[in-house]
């Protein structure tokens, strides 16, 4: 089973749904490996984790020194994990940056490329996604219509769940508040 962590989406909801707007913009975070755990654990059907896949995007150093080396110490930190498979591509800085924030490119991209290939490989049997970006809903048809790999999603209660044009699939796991502390990260990689 793999479950797959559009990161940045992830830790966007988390902040809307559980954090007040005056929260830290660092806040927010989850330890992506104790969340595919929790994913796994409340299946209704067993099966056992072989990874746990973070895509994100990363700071440009010359541009966000402090962002960058925190980016990298998280990294660091999840990388202590043999579960987990780090993906991350370097932010784009439009023309009006500082002004107008960096964006991450090839992110959606490298998730649904992934976990199509791991699944027609036969690497899992089953891939959650854990994002509410509608952008990523053709790679779970595709893994739906194309593998023999069993598709369930992943979303925070009040934020946007992924499913098939008029359906109530693929099988949403819902996780609240308790479920958001249970997993949260409150390292500040920055001072470090």
């Amino acid at each position: 089973m793999g479950v797959f962590f559009d990161y940045q989406n992830v830790h966007g909801w988390a902040r809307r749904c559980f954090l007040d707007n005056a929260a830290d913009p660092a806040d927010g975070h989850i330890h992506p490996l104790a969340a595919a755990q929790l994913l796994v654990r409340r299946r209704k059907f067993a099966g056992a984790l072989e990874r746990a896949c973070v895509y994100r995007g990363r700071p440009n150093p010359s541009k966000q020194e402090g962002a960058a080396r925190a980016n990298d110490r998280q990294a660091s930190e999840w990388g202590r994990s043999p579960l987990i498979q780090l993906t991350r591509r370097n932010l784009a800085y439009p023309r009006g940056w500082p002004g107008i924030p960096p964006a991450e490119k090839g992110i959606d991209v490298a998730i649904a490329v992934d976990m199509l290939r791991m699944a027609i490989a036969d690497e899992i049997d089953v891939a959650i996604l854990f994002s509410s970006d509608n952008d990523l809903l053709p790679a779970l048809e595709a893994v739906r219509d194309h593998t023999d790999c069993h598709v369930e999603v992943a979303a925070w209660t009040g934020s946007n769940r992924l499913r098939f044009d008029g359906t109530q699939t693929p099988y949403c796991h819902y996780l609240g508040q308790s479920d958001f502390e249970s997993v949260r990260d409150h390292t500040d990689y920055a001072a470090r």
